[in-house]
């Protein structure tokens, strides 16, 4: 079974059978293993009818008790032996899923850090977490083909080649009978794959409704909008709901089809050898032979039906599998070096310029106008943004993460101590160690984990880390966790407040000092007094360095030496704070209604 650290491989993306394929030959021992150990267990089911037919016609009918006593003990060490068999089949086809599981799982964590910052604006989170938890089981589980599937191939061949012997009219009952259950039971499995399709993609949107519901309810409840969000819930639930009902039929049918069409084959082949023996064409042991070989052939024929029906939902998640493995990251292209020297980062879309050592403000009614402005400036899109005179896609796209960071007010915080989530080590007292990337803002991705690593290639110091965290007004939550600094904290931060979980992403950010730091809504989660001393502090420790914020608090706006107002994401207006103000009406009002908002 792969390892933990182990490469998975390079996965097949052509399609949903390809990388189901390239899963078995990642393991051909093992796979052929489960396809010997399925064979013979099935043959050797088939065998137990043919012992008995013989121990009838050798021993019981002619009262020959020593034969009969013979077969009877070949039938036992036979059944003894299959048991084992079985033990074994089942062992290996459960490391041949749990592998299957494992290396998916590893090529998705793996793709899922390769795409870094491009990966929520590719694919929504409700479509990760719907592959993670259910489509990886689905595709490990449809690998039970390679065991008891070929099996059932295997033990079908030998019993209609023995019926020949006994009937060839048995045996082309036999044969012909298969192919009519595959005929009907077909198109139900097609019809099963459109509607899995569509059922997965419902449950991927209901899904990233639930984790934005998550991560926004106290917003929602700020804003009135609760309501309304939980209409939109209601709403996709019950399509969601419909259409696992059609699931759910399609999937009854194929079911009682796999128990009920194998059952009425029994009964219609036993019906024939009966009718032969009552003619003596065939003897009785002969006949309880046939009876026997066809009720061997009711598993194989249901594992048949179980294995179309497994294949049939694999195929539906490999497909999700791969057209998320096939997305593919921004690209770098950038040959050219950064400027040597602080330069101007100009946007002109939406004509913003973050001029060299100054505070500059974005403030906007919409958001994610002024996000994306960060995004292009940070190349986190493709754009036509410029760093001096050079465009920022002609740029090395390392030498950009090194200078350049961009922090995201939402952005992740793993579970360490807090010295880890801000970024460094264990301090001198304690044994000084290399650099651990904690949490990278805006997407986690190799590249921003390769920047931090270079932009702190040692530690921050005591002084250092204890001015960041001033800045950010996080000094009383330091005070206030047990251990201080090598308190644990929870994934997400999850035992910290939304306002503390803000102010300690944006203590990291200071501490990697970057040249130019770009944040976003560094505030938003903060009353208005920490606010106030975050936007003084931080226009202080930044003097000096370029810094961009994205904005509509007063508070931060009086602190900044420019602000761009903008409309449709566009520069309306722009000059310092108080003289917007005075000029821009529009700007006055959302600078208004945001200062007359409740105190978070």
């Amino acid at each position: 079974m792969i390892d933990a650290y182990e490469d998975p491989g390079e996965p097949d993306c052509r399609g949903g059978a390809r990388y189901l394929l390239w899963l078995v030959r990642c393991q051909p021992g093992r796979s052929l293993a489960g396809a010997v150990l399925g064979s013979v267990w099935m043959v050797l089911l088939a065998a137990t009818p043919y012992l008995l037919s013989r121990a009838i016609d050798d021993g019981l009918e002619p009262g020959d008790y020593p034969a009969l006593a013979g077969w009877t003990a070949a039938l036992f060490a036979v059944g003894a032996f299959n048991a084992w068999l079985s033990i074994m089949r089942h062992r290996t086809m459960t490391r041949v899923r749990m592998d299957a599981n494992f290396r998916t799982v590893k090529v998705i964590v793996g793709q899922a850090v390769r795409l870094g910052a491009v990966l929520p604006r590719r694919v929504g989170a409700g479509e990760v977490v719907t592959i993670g938890v259910g489509d990886v089981q689905t595709i490990s589980q449809s690998l039970t083909v390679v065991g008891p599937g070929v099996g059932a191939v295997v033990a079908y061949l030998v019993v209609a080649a023995v019926l020949l012997s006994v009937s060839p009219l048995i045996a082309a009952v036999v044969l012909l009978g298969i192919p009519v259950i595959v005929v009907l039971v077909g198109p139900l499995l097609t019809r099963l794959q459109g509607a899995e399709t569509e059922y997965r993609n419902r449950q991927g949107v209901l899904t990233a409704r639930i984790a934005d519901l998550a991560g926004g309810l106290r917003v929602l409840n700020g804003l009135g909008g609760k309501g309304l969000f939980a209409e939109a819930f209601h709403h996709d639930s019950q399509r969601l709901r419909r259409q696992g009902y059609r699931v759910g039929a399609v999937t009854s049918w194929v079911q009682a089809l796999g128990i009920g069409l194998p059952t009425l084959f029994l009964a219609v082949v036993t019906w024939l050898a009966a009718r032969l023996a009552a003619q003596g064409s065939i003897t009785i042991g002969e006949l309880v032979s046939v009876y026997g070989y066809v009720a061997v052939l009711v598993g194989p024929v249901a594992f048949w039906v179980e294995c179309g029906y497994q294949i049939s939902r694999g195929l539906v998640s490999a497909r999700r599998v791969v057209r998320f493995l096939q997305l593919e990251p921004l690209a770098d292209t950038g040959t050219r070096d950064a400027p040597a020297e602080p330069a101007v980062l100009h946007d002109p879309e939406s004509g913003v310029r973050v001029r060299p050592g100054r505070l500059t403000a974005l403030a906007g009614s919409r958001p994610a106008d002024a996000a994306e402005v960060v995004d292009r400036l940070g190349r986190y899109r493709p754009s036509r943004a410029t760093w001096g005179d050079t465009p920022l896609d002609e740029i090395a796209l390392k030498q950009i993460r090194r200078r350049i960071l961009v922090a995201d007010h939402e952005a992740d915080l793993f579970a360490g101590t807090l010295r880890e989530v801000l970024g460094g080590t264990e301090w001198p007292l304690r044994g000084a160690g290399l650099h651990r990337c904690a949490a990278p803002p805006r997407g986690a991705s190799n590249h921003t984990q390769l920047a931090d690593a270079e932009r702190q290639s040692e530690a921050p110091s005591d002084a250092h880390t204890a001015k960041a965290i001033h800045t950010a007004v996080a000094d009383d939550i330091v005070q206030g966790l047990p251990e201080g600094l090598d308190s644990a904290i929870d994934p997400q931060a999850r035992n910290l407040s939304g306002g503390q979980r803000q102010r300690i992403r944006l203590a990291r950010a200071l501490a990697a000092d970057p040249e130019v730091l770009l944040a976003v809504e560094p505030t938003s989660a903060l009353d208005a007094h920490t606010e106030a001393r975050v936007a003084q502090r931080l226009h202080t420790a930044r003097q000096g360095r370029t810094t961009l914020v994205t904005t509509t608090s007063p508070l931060v706006l009086d602190r900044a030496d420019t602000v761009y107002y903008l409309v449709d994401g566009k520069v309306a207006a722009s000059g310092g704070h108080r003289e917007l103000l005075d000029t821009e009406p529009g700007y006055r009002a959302l600078v208004a209604r945001d200062a007359e908002e409740p105190v978070r």
